[in-house]
């Protein structure tokens, strides 16, 4: 049994800690109003141990005072790392069996983007480059933006939410300094950055790594099973889970340098440590996550190459950095035919679906306007520059 100390040097045990955290539960969740609790899921450690609790101290009230609702939401990028968005869907399902037998006001949903704002769309459709720490493009479209749509939904809908997030001062030193800086505790609400109406709070904030490991692996999951998958993939991996982002100030985390379990696609971090790791371990599924983890280096040796780039932006003007030098625009429409071919080769070698079907034809209604574009543009250059050439006749004249 683990203990720490708290602010007046007494020793604190963590079935202490863990009472502490349920009591803040209890009492929110018997607030007066009738604000849905949105309980931020990802499938790693600590948004687990969050849907425990939460989860515990419903399950332990009366019939007639659970009355607010609990909507359980996980987010799928669309290349989530595979191992990972399986065992997020896998324990998804278990929760809404288990709802169905106890009669427990929770819901489960997983956002997902808008099929024009994938990664495939942006990649292989606009040509956009893959991620990088000054580009990353991808946390908004792919993560913030469907999740605070469905916030926006639920707060208009119920005049106001509660967003529970498994965030801790304990992950990093980053985090840490942002949740003192937004004075966030374990029994504070906070106003969501981009949602009026929207409150949140972080009941876990104060607990410790230990804490959280400790409570799973000693603890089963109340919907059923076992904790044991989860922390085998930890085990294995040697990394976290990419959060559930739901709010711009947590985007750091995303392709931080730490191992995380997130997008297979990932090329923000320079090593996707948690696929290595995987790799390495011997997983069943090793010679498939080495074909992924290959692509991703592919697509970042594209992206480091200037060749592959066109010399303008998508709208076509050129930009020049301060010094001078030129900032090259998007993938060239053969690098992205080509990224595509290859990306339906992995399909086929791996045996699993990698792009949707809605995607591919986004992507080529946007090379079709792409190419009208450009042929306009040369076309419009050549007439430029037979009007401006010199008339031998005249000249001779």
């Amino acid at each position: 049994m683990t203990a720490s100390a708290d602010p007046n040097n007494a020793i604190v045990t963590l079935p202490d800690r863990l009472k502490a955290v349920r009591c803040v539960l209890r009492k929110e969740y018997g607030k007066r109003h009738r604000h849905p609790w949105v309980v931020a899921y990802s499938g790693g450690k600590d948004s687990t141990l969050l849907l425990q609790l939460v989860w515990e101290t419903v399950a332990e009230l009366p019939a007639e005072e659970r009355k607010r609702p609990v909507l359980v939401v996980g987010n799928d990028t669309l290349v989530e790392s595979p191992l990972v968005i399986r065992h997020l869907r896998d324990s998804l399902e278990m929760i809404d069996k288990a709802v169905d037998e106890s009669g427990l006001p929770i819901e489960t949903h997983i956002t997902e983007p808008c099929i024009d704002q994938t990664f495939w769309v942006n990649v292989i459709g606009r040509g956009y480059i893959p991620p990088t720490r000054n580009f990353r493009w991808c946390t908004d479209r792919m993560k913030i933006l469907p999740t605070t749509r469905l916030l926006e939904r639920m707060t208009q809908d119920t005049r106001g939410s509660v967003l529970l997030v498994g965030t801790r001062r304990a992950e990093s030193q980053n985090r840490q300094r942002t949740m003192d800086r937004r004075k966030v505790s374990a029994d504070r609400m906070n106003p969501h950055g981009a949602v009026d109406g929207c409150r949140m709070f972080a009941p876990l904030s104060d607990l410790d790594d230990n804490d959280v490991w400790m409570t799973l692996m000693q603890r089963r999951p109340p919907w059923g099973g076992t904790h044991r998958r989860l922390i085998t993939l930890y085990r294995n991996a040697g990394g976290g889970e990419c959060p559930l982002v739901m709010t711009r100030e947590q985007a750091p985390s995303c392709g931080s340098s730490s191992p995380r379990f997130g997008c297979w696609t990932c090329t923000v971090v320079k090593k996707d440590r948690s696929l290595r790791g995987l790799i390495d371990s011997g997983h069943a599924e090793a010679e498939k996550m080495e074909a992924l983890f290959d692509f991703r280096e592919w697509l970042i040796t594209l992206r480091e190459d200037n060749a592959n780039r066109l010399p303008v932006r998508r709208d076509g003007n050129a930009k020049q950095r301060d010094d001078g030098s030129l900032v090259f625009g998007p993938f060239t429409l053969t690098v992205r035919h080509a990224i595509l071919e290859r990306l339906r080769t992995l399909e086929k070698r791996i045996g699993e679906s990698l792009i949707l079907p809605a995607e591919i034809d986004s992507i080529e209604d946007i090379w079709w306007r792409d190419e009208i574009r450009e042929d306009a543009r040369q076309a419009l250059e050549r007439s430029v520059s037979e009007t401006t050439e010199p008339d031998p006749a005249g000249a001779m004249a």
